[in-house]
């Protein structure tokens, strides 16, 4: 409840925030949606998210205030310098219980016929180390050993978008990208977030992570707080994240 508050006053300062209520669990859910309106606002629309409940008994530095950091920090610039599009910056709440803002939100948008150009998932962007781990070991010998990059986990339908996107990143931060069939159902370790739900709606989505817990040990964990994190490397990524998002 202090994280949605806080976010309202935050996003709200920049436009006006709606709230997008939902009864998935056991629980209501409320996620906040933040629409800017572009340099075209006739083109479909950008939608940029980050959850904003943690795991319980964890501090959720990296999981996920990193990424609310990254989308409070892109609603701000987008507000003072418009993108090519419009783009709807969007807080999910209850990804960690399975995913069920986003679930409930792409259902809503899909029965609405709602287009979008991409949605973007921002789930832990914040954490380096020497060591990386993968979910198929083949990936190694492409991605490398070290966990010192973002990577953009993108389906066939954003896979065209996904090289100029990580071209435009790079400047910033190294990007590496990994385009995923069948909605990643042969790797279930890459649906873990809020992206997942709208490839199953049939949209274009990606996920920018810094690979969770193939690379962060103190996921989900009481030892997940800022102190761990690289903060220059979170800064990278959103510098990246704004200019590879404005041009889309």
């Amino acid at each position: 409840m202090a994280v949605r508050t806080y976010l309202k006053e935050q996003l709200g300062a920049l436009g006006p925030v709606e709230e997008h209520r939902f009864s998935e669990g056991i629980d209501e859910g409320t996620n906040l949606i933040l629409k800017l309106p572009g340099q075209r606002p006739e083109l479909d629309p950008l939608l940029v998210a980050a959850h904003y409940d943690g795991p319980l008994h964890s501090i959720g530095a990296d999981d996920n205030a990193s990424g609310l950091a990254a989308l409070i920090e892109l609603a701000r610039h987008w507000s003072d310098h418009p993108p090519r599009r419009p783009v709807w910056l969007v807080a999910f709440d209850q990804e960690e219980w399975g995913m069920l803002g986003s679930s409930a939100l792409a259902r809503d948008l899909k029965a609405s016929g709602q287009k979008l150009k991409l949605m973007v998932s921002l789930e832990m962007l914040a954490y380096t180390c020497e060591t990386q781990n993968y979910p198929h070991p083949a990936m190694r010998a492409i991605y490398g050993d070290r966990g010192d990059y973002i990577a953009v986990v993108g389906n066939f339908g954003a896979a065209a978008m996904l090289p100029g996107l990580a071209s435009r990143m790079g400047r910033y931060v190294t990007t590496k990208v990994l385009p995923v069939p069948d909605a990643g159902r042969a790797l279930p370790d890459v649906r873990l977030s809020d992206h997942s739900p709208f490839w199953d709606a049939g949209y274009n989505a990606a996920m920018v992570t810094d690979t969770s817990f193939m690379r962060n040990p103190h996921y989900h964990q009481m030892s997940d707080t800022i102190d761990t994190l690289d903060l220059p490397f979170l800064a990278a990524v959103t510098e990246g994240l704004k200019e590879g998002l404005s041009s889309l």
